[in-house]
């Protein structure tokens, strides 16, 4: 399964490259980017388990099979520099439980993306409403993603 080699892979990674591939990867199945006004979009959700337990604890983020990491990362559609914008969400499961989200902009070299935890159920359904503003532009991101316990 796609979801266990990603999860070893990262385990490899550097954290500047685990950065760059989860910023501006094209994996199919493994990041998703949607193109909103003059930004390009770049997100996933997956388990903090994909994480190095060094590269968890640098973003003071729990590492566990049942807690999910959003990424988001935004850039001008036109010369991919990444923007400093505010994100703000939350993701709600289909009985209408609503978790919210405090996202954490993390800076390394010329990237800029945004992280946020939320804990999740097995085979659980989240569709994640995200606000992204910079200055008096907005845009609103809207993606569903099946979250899997990762034993």
């Amino acid at each position: 399964m796609i979801n266990r080699f990603i999860a070893r892979l990262f385990t490899c990674l550097s954290a500047s490259v685990l950065i760059s591939l989860l910023c501006l990867s094209s994996l199919s199945h493994a990041e998703m980017k949607k193109t909103l006004g003059d930004w390009d979009m770049h997100y996933i959700a997956l388990t903090t388990t994909f994480l190095t337990p060094e590269i968890a604890r640098a973003n003071n983020i729990v590492r566990s099979g049942k807690n999910a990491l959003v990424n988001i990362s935004v850039l001008n559609k036109d010369d991919k520099k990444a923007q400093v914008v505010e994100v703000t969400g939350i993701a709600r499961n289909l009985l209408g439980t609503t978790k919210e989200l405090t996202f954490k902009q993390v800076n390394e070299g010329e990237a800029i993306y945004y992280l946020a935890s939320v804990p999740f159920s097995h085979k659980e359904v989240l569709r994640f409403d995200i606000d992204i503003k910079q200055g008096r532009v907005s845009q609103n991101l809207q993606f569903q993603q099946t979250m899997y316990v990762d034993e």
